[in-house]
């Protein structure tokens, strides 16, 4: 039963952690897209994140790329940490 428990845990956390570097993406592009426009990049990533997001959420800009770093969910603080996801977007005004 333990086993089985654990084996449940783990799936949940590798669905977490794939399903935060999916909405990374989508932060990161909204990101870009509001720094072309002249836009709050930081208002346009927390925007673009689902609630759970907004509060594990780091963004960089460095020059015309966005990078965010989210952590996904997790019961333990320290395995979030170790999980976090990362992505970046780039944008041109063109």
């Amino acid at each position: 039963m333990v086993v089985l428990l654990l084996a449940a845990l783990l799936c949940f956390q590798l669905l977490a952690t794939g399903y935060t570097a999916t909405v990374a993406d989508g932060a990161a592009e909204a990101g870009a897209i509001a720094l072309v426009r002249g836009r709050s990049v930081d208002g346009a990533v927390r925007r673009a994140l689902p609630g759970w997001a907004r509060s594990r959420v780091s963004v960089i800009r460095l020059g015309e790329t966005v990078r965010v770093r989210v952590r996904p969910p997790s019961l333990f603080e320290s395995i979030s940490e170790r999980l976090a996801v990362s992505s970046s977007a780039s944008a041109r005004a063109g």
